[in-house]
């Protein structure tokens, strides 16, 4: 039931915990690979799967011996005023819901949420996610989106959703400690430890309970677990979320109770604790609603697998506590986006449909999950006698068949699909329509199931409305599925084939059963079905394998034929890297500017700012912006200066300093004077050695490519590592040639190089490759250094760019963001990885100008994904860059 806030709170702690350091400037090319699986990633949802597997034996085991169809008689049984009371407790479980967020967002962001935005989002978010699962697509996105509209920072989003999350497990365990007190002998399970045992737990719980209160009267106090911290709730907040908690709790419980049969006799109390239990193994199991874990610890806690009528209130709880609140807030939605689109609207409706906006994809996505729920159950029960007899007379019998097969194969589809609309996938969308039109057409040719059929149109019509939605185009493959997604996918499937097996028990089974094709053999076509099902699933989960282990390298489109001209009228040197072959291009109206960019895991990364004049990258970097979102990418920009932050800021982004620049005034530079006696040395030392430096031109460069190349392996060999590539160039033949090439020689071999980076307008001047011989002189690299400053200031350039120093001049006050504080930290103990010191030390020696420059990126989960994405894409893996 309240699987939402346990999961979204764990994702907010990834938000705030996780960091990566960046480009270092000597490993392979550029890439975009999801590296090894990590065995977290799969662990939970095959445990999950595990206790689904767990719970459906159970439930065989438990309900032998009783029909479908009496269950189903038995709810129609159920009195009309015990549905009211049911109907009335569900309300009031989702009003304390509400609550949660309201007191959490009073202790966190107080004053900065209407009231009513919070308790929307709080009930929303759970009616989602209870009916769904899936918590942090869904209730968690749901919440963020929300908040994150209102201006509220990712770090107190995370502490709102932990601080919510705490009061549902205070109101879980103060409801054990009262159960333990109240009633110690009639408890499942625990009974067995002896009434004194019990009486001492409970105590011990709520006893626990009121000095946390006390505690909590002391002051503000705040919780942290690890890297994460969170504010708690006054005494006052405490004791309302607790509250909150136990009255959403009971009345949830009293949802079930009260739909119970006279013939349960479990008290009021001992029901709730049962109640809490199945909860959590139903948010353990990783299936939809915890779906068939939560029944199975019901049946089994209770001992009512022989009572037709309490299995009939357990589907009945299952319509109006689940599916109840997931379809008011679908209709919610839908009467919106109605009013959304008419001309004349007032200012509170339109505020409310931008409130509920972010409710549309998961929404979405649970609707199509619900019609794939609905098919696939329908393939595994028997279809009605008389239909089919109907059916028949107009219909062969080999397209029933076929039909019942292909509606098994769609609602696996639908399933699957539901994912992609929760990205607002366009083509998801549309796919999902197909899918619900098909649904219906072979709900009538496989039994003439007119109410599954018209059922499945009337939620594809929800779709219809939300098209405007889905709008995002994916350069990933629809069925990038996460393991989790996977995982809920199976327990659902696994559970339709327990109805199945339930349902046809009587059957013995034989091997000529698969080969039985008649008009009332519906255990052969369950068992058919049931082969197509696991066959789509265990395809997709091999695609999901393969693709999340195989390196993923971003495709290089073709260099536009103007973007070498481009290059050579830019304002800065680093437009240079558009020519190295490894990047697609976002090309301006009229070619007068463009962006270069690849695509590493979920995001899309442009190196540096749009190149152009100062309204065309303007134009870009909006363009870059709005194609990203269609294709469902996150941001991103590396390495931009600080005069460009106010453009992408107004684009909802965030920036990480990266580290710093280092530019020399070349109108100031000489190597007289005492700062620069060890460049006079280098150059002295150098001339000594017998060291001749040379500015070649580039039209005589292609003869020297077979002798740079044999310098720069060497230099790779000696360093250990492998090309990098993306914001720092690599050896390719076609790249060097587009450049003038700096050398020293030492007799007729050149002993080291470096290509050279010229600026349109004499504004800037640089080098990209550094590359030596192993045994070259010690003195090579700055005499190479120094005779290019001068020859770049006798050229009348006006700045020298000698690269960035990673991770410098970051803050490390307590007040600073956690970026710049693990920076900070890394740059000054990680020397033994990185010798940042060195670098800046080394770039000192030239009195340079520092200039901060960032990485611009989505605020929130993102942030630390789009590191990911970054480091991998120039080192080749987020570890390579550790490389020496």
């Amino acid at each position: 039931m309240k699987s939402a806030a346990s999961i979204d709170v764990q994702a907010m702690s990834t938000a705030e915990g996780s960091s990566a350091a960046l480009a270092g400037r000597d490993d392979e090319p550029a890439t975009a690979r999801r590296t090894g699986l990590p065995v977290k990633r799969f662990l939970l949802p095959v445990l999950g799967v595990a206790i689904v597997a767990i719970a459906v034996y159970v439930l065989h085991q438990l309900i032998h011996g009783i029909s479908l169809s009496g269950v189903f008689d038995a709810v129609g049984q159920i009195p009309t005023l015990h549905l009211a009371y049911a109907i009335g407790f569900t309300a009031l479980s989702f009003a304390a819901i509400a609550l949660y967020d309201v007191v959490a967002v009073e202790t966190v962001a107080r004053g900065r949420i209407p009231r009513h935005v919070s308790a929307m989002a709080g009930a929303a978010g759970y009616a989602v996610s209870n009916a769904l699962g899936f918590s942090l697509l869904t209730g968690g996105a749901l919440r963020y989106r929300i908040y994150a509209a209102e201006g509220i920072p990712v770090q107190d989003i995370g502490r709102i959703i932990g601080t919510s999350w705490l009061s549902i497990w205070m109101a879980f365990a103060v409801l054990v400690g009262i159960a333990l007190l109240a009633d110690p002998q009639d408890l499942p399970w625990l009974s067995q430890l002896g009434p004194g045992i019990d009486i001492a737990l409970g105590a011990a719980i709520v006893g626990g309970m009121a000095l946390f209160i006390f505690w909590l009267s002391g002051g503000e106090r705040t919780l942290t677990i690890g890297k994460v911290s969170a504010r708690l709730p006054s005494s006052r907040g405490a004791m309302i979320q607790i509250a909150a908690g136990i009255v959403d709790i009971s009345a949830a419980a009293a949802t079930l109770y009260v739909l119970m049969p006279d013939t349960v006799t479990t008290g009021p109390i001992v029901f709730a604790l049962v109640f809490v239990l199945a909860t959590v193994v139903g948010i353990a199991s990783h299936s939809p609603g915890g779906l068939g874990a939560f029944e199975a610890t019901i049946i089994a806690a209770l001992g009512i697998g022989r009572n037709t009528e309490a299995l009939a209130a357990l589907l009945a709880y299952r319509a109006i506590y689940t599916l109840l609140p997931f379809l008011v807030a679908t209709l919610g939605l839908i009467v919106s986006e109605i009013i959304r689109h008419r001309e004349h609207v007032g200012k509170g409706v339109r505020t409310t449909a931008r409130l509920l906006e972010p409710l549309v994809p998961p929404v979405s996505a649970g609707i199509t999950f619900l019609g794939g729920i609905i098919l696939l159950f329908s393939t595994a029960t028997p279809a009605v006698s008389d239909r089919l007899e109907f059916l028949a007379d107009f219909i062969p019998l080999p397209f029933i068949e076929l039909s019942h097969l292909g509606a098994s194969f769609v609602a696996v589809a639908m399933l699957i699909v539901a994912r992609g609309l929760g990205r607002r996938l366009r083509r998801a969308w549309v796919a999902a329509l197909i899918l619900f039109g098909c649904g219906a057409v072979l709900s009538i040719f496989k039994g003439f199931d007119w109410e599954e059929a018209m059922l499945l149109c009337l939620l594809s019509g929800a779709l219809v409305v939300f098209r405007d939605s889905f709008y995002r185009g994916s350069a990933s493959r629809i069925l990038d599925l996460s393991w989790g997604w996977l995982a809920s996918v199976g327990t659902t499937a696994l559970v339709a084939l327990w109805i199945g097996l339930f349902v046809y028990r009587h059957v013995e089974y034989s091997n000529v059963l698969w080969w039985q094709f008649a008009l009332q053999a519906d255990a052969p076509r369950f068992l058919r079905a049931a082969v197509m099902v696991a066959l789509v699933i265990a395809a997709v989960a091999l695609d999901t394998a393969i693709h999340s282990r195989a390196d993923r390298k971003h495709v290089a489109g073709t260099i536009p034929p103007v973007v070498p001209d481009l290059v050579a009228q830019a304002h800065d040197t680093s437009a240079a890297l558009a020519l190295l072959g490894d990047k697609q291009f976002l090309m301006a109206p009229g070619d007068r500017g463009f962006i270069m960019y690849a695509r590493s895991g979920g995001s899309l990364i442009a190196m540096g700012e749009p190149v152009g004049d100062p309204e065309t990258r303007v134009e870009l970097a909006w363009s870059f912006r709005e194609m990203a979102d269609r294709l469902a990418a996150r941001t991103v920009f590396y390495e931009v200066g600080p005069d460009s932050l106010p453009l992408f800021l107004d684009m909802g982004l965030i920036a990480l300093k990266l580290g710093e620049v280092a530019r020399v005034d070349l109108t100031q530079f000489s190597l007289e004077g005492p700062r620069r006696q060890p460049l006079r040395y280098a150059a002295r030392r150098a001339e000594k050695d017998g060291l001749v430096f040379e500015i070649v031109d580039r039209a005589r460069v292609p003869a020297m490519l077979q002798e740079l190349r044999a310098v720069s392996d060497a230099w790779l060999e000696g360093k250990g590592g492998k090309e990098k590539g993306f914001s720092l160039g690599f050896f390719d033949e076609n790249y060097v040639r587009h450049f003038d090439c700096a050398v020293m020689r030492k007799g007729d071999e050149i002993v080291a190089f470096a290509n050279v980076w010229r600026s349109g307008d004499l504004e800037e001047f640089s080098v990209d490759l550094m590359r030596s011989k192993p045994g070259a002189p010690a003195a090579t690299m700055e005499a190479l250094f120094a005779r290019l400053l001068l020859a770049a200031r006798d050229e009348g350039f006006r700045w020298f760019n000698l690269g960035a120093a990673p991770l410098s001049g970051l803050s490390d006050s307590r007040l600073a963001s956690r970026w710049n504080r693990f920076g900070s930290f890394l740059y000054r103990r990680g020397a033994d990885l990185y010798n940042f010191d060195g670098l800046r030390a080394f770039k000192n020696k030239f009195d340079p100008v520092w200039t901060p420059h960032y990485l611009i990126c989505p605020p929130g989960l993102d942030t630390p994904r789009a590191l990911i994405d970054v480091t991998t894409l120039i080192n080749g893996g987020p570890l390579e860059m550790m490389r020496k």
